[in-house]
């Protein structure tokens, strides 16, 4: 049975950056896995535009009913969520930028918590409806900031998650990049490890 695996980067450093480092490290791991299928979506790349009051709106009009210039901004949230609907995992490669998440991830987010489509409000709260899936962040960072007061990004992106239904969420920190040589190939090369011992279980 195979496993497919959406892999969402959003660094904007190109081939410099370490958290898509940690993405390609996945991505080949997964490769040598014939029963691991890997989707790329890099939000720099294919970036996504703020989410504005126009296409907000449009999610509220019955697809029939919608003008020409609906359906197309409707057809952006639409295309993403039937994306992670599509697959089994999703793989969220974050770097840290100023001690939260890059927008353009976040413009992606905007897009894929979506009410009456990915979760839905009850008299209880709201409830999640992406469900049966695994998570897994691939945290980059400069500092070092698990466990910290200053790490609000693992809560954040653990909350937006949560709401759509997805909580089985794995972290695999790489922290200090910037503190030095030996204490950024330390740190990458155990999270390398623990990459590896996690694509074993999917």
């Amino acid at each position: 049975m195979t496993t497919r695996a959406l892999v969402v980067t959003s660094s904007i450093l190109g081939a410099q950056g370490q958290s898509l480092a940690l993405a390609d490290h996945f991505t080949a791991r997964s490769k040598e896995r014939a029963a691991l299928e890997i989707t790329r979506r890099d939000l720099v790349v294919d970036e996504l535009p703020h989410l504005g009051v126009d296409e907000l709106s449009s999610w509220q009009v019955p697809a029939a009913e919608r003008t020409p210039e609906q359906r197309a901004l409707a057809g952006r949230s639409d295309g993403l969520i039937d994306e992670l609907k599509a697959h089994d995992v999703l793989v969220l490669s974050v770097p840290l930028y100023n001690l939260g998440i890059p927008s353009q991830l976040k413009a992606w987010f905007d897009r894929v918590l979506r009410a009456g489509e990915t979760f839905r409000y009850t008299d209880k709260g709201p409830q999640g409806l992406v469900e049966g899936k695994r998570a897994v962040i691939l945290a980059a960072r400069g500092g070092q900031y698990a466990g910290s007061e200053l790490d609000s990004q693992t809560p954040h992106l653990k909350s937006m998650l949560g709401l759509i239904g997805i909580t089985d969420v794995t972290v695999v920190f790489a922290e200090g990049l910037a503190m030095g040589e030996g204490h950024r190939d330390a740190s990458l090369k155990e999270a390398r490890q623990a990459i590896d011992g996690l694509v074993t279980t999917l």
